[in-house]
């Protein structure tokens, strides 16, 4: 277990390494730095200041090589960079310290607040949206699944089947729109839902107070392709075991359907469906831009797209790296689990 954890971990290593080299590359060649720090106001010495603060007088590989320092978890740092930057970590040497850190994201172009904070006042948001996308998709999912499975070939295993197929071919954001437009304005009258809001709302009187009914709508659009996904592969899975010997003898035994469908059957069929949940919810974790975008439900998501608009690219830096790093534990955790549930599969 441990090795097969090891191993894992060197290979998301390397697969962060391979994000923070596009991410950089791809960002920090885009616009002029520090002109997007002091707009169009900056007069040359101040501008020349800026650029020797970022680096920007440097070689690009010596850039990279000091952004790579910036983001990774082990690296150097002065006396004076521990204290400008606000470095949190275990530090030990001289006026050069080696030290293990909390990886700092740099500060934003537009308020210069660091990036790390403007991201974790997000991440509670994106959290709470993709838990309870997955939590609504996974039960669904299952039930539809063993419905369909047990009255195959009648109008609900087809209703099931056709019902899924459209969930997923409809792209998220169309869906949001047009979940956000029915649902928030056309029957608002009757659902009390808005079409956009986040898990906070602020009152003159009250102040801040939590706003659950907010997060239905964003949820409920995004919970509907892993919903879909998740019917059809319980469908299928659920299928594949009715067919096995042991249920006909459970069957034989005089055991009620029931027993025999939700004790027996469906936790031998539940494997692949798991792997499917942990993947989807690294997915809904990434993919929920848009999503946040069109409901104005303030997570990572809408702060990215955001950072995008006013050109704030340590931001959106930032959240790349950060989505990239939950894939790389979801997907650990998946291979984990999926050896949980069967102990038959071996870690390789």
């Amino acid at each position: 277990m441990l090795s097969f954890v090891l191993k894992k971990m060197g290979y998301g290593v390397l697969v962060l390494v391979g994000v923070v080299i596009v991410v950089f590359f791809l960002f920090q060649g885009f616009g002029d730095p520090a002109r997007l720090v002091l707009g169009q106001t900056g007069d040359s010495a101040t501008l020349a200041n800026v650029r020797k603060e970022l680096a920007l007088d440097q070689p690009k590989w010596k850039q990279f090589t000091l952004y790579l320092n910036d983001v990774s978890p082990i690296g150097v740092a002065t006396k004076a960079d521990i204290q400008q930057k606000s470095l949190h970590g275990l530090f030990v040497g001289g006026d050069l310290k080696l030290g293990i850190k909390v990886p700092y994201l740099r500060r934003s172009y537009q308020n210069r607040r660091p990036v790390m904070d403007i991201l974790l006042e997000a991440l509670p948001g994106t959290m709470i949206l993709a838990f309870s996308a997955m939590i609504f998709a996974t039960i669904i999912g299952i039930l539809l699944g063993v419905i369909s499975a047990v009255k195959q070939n009648t109008w609900m295993d087809s209703s099931a089947v056709f019902t899924s197929v459209l969930g997923i071919s409809a792209p998220s954001f169309f869906m949001g729109i047009v979940i956000a437009y029915v649902f928030g304005f056309l029957l608002h009258r009757y659902t009390g839902l808005f079409m956009t809001g986040s898990l906070y709302d602020y009152d003159v009187v009250s102040g801040k107070h939590l706003a659950l009914k907010n997060l239905w709508l964003p949820a409920l659009t995004l919970g509907i392709r892993p919903l879909a996904i998740i019917a059809q592969l319980t469908r299928s899975a659920m299928l594949d075991v009715l067919s096995k010997d042991y249920i006909r003898t459970a069957y034989a035994k005089g055991l009620p359907k029931k027993m025999v469908v939700w004790k027996h059957a469906l936790p031998n069929a539940l494997n692949p469906v798991a792997t499917a949940i942990t993947g989807w919810f690294a997915e809904l974790l990434a993919g929920s831009f848009f999503v946040e975008y069109i409901f104005g439900w303030k997570g990572i998501g809408k702060t990215t797209v955001d950072a995008l608009e006013n050109l704030d690219f340590p931001v959106v830096m930032g959240s790349v790296l950060i989505t990239a790093t939950f894939f790389v534990i979801v997907n650990i955790l998946s291979d984990l689990l999926y050896t949980v549930l069967d102990p038959r599969v071996k870690l390789h």
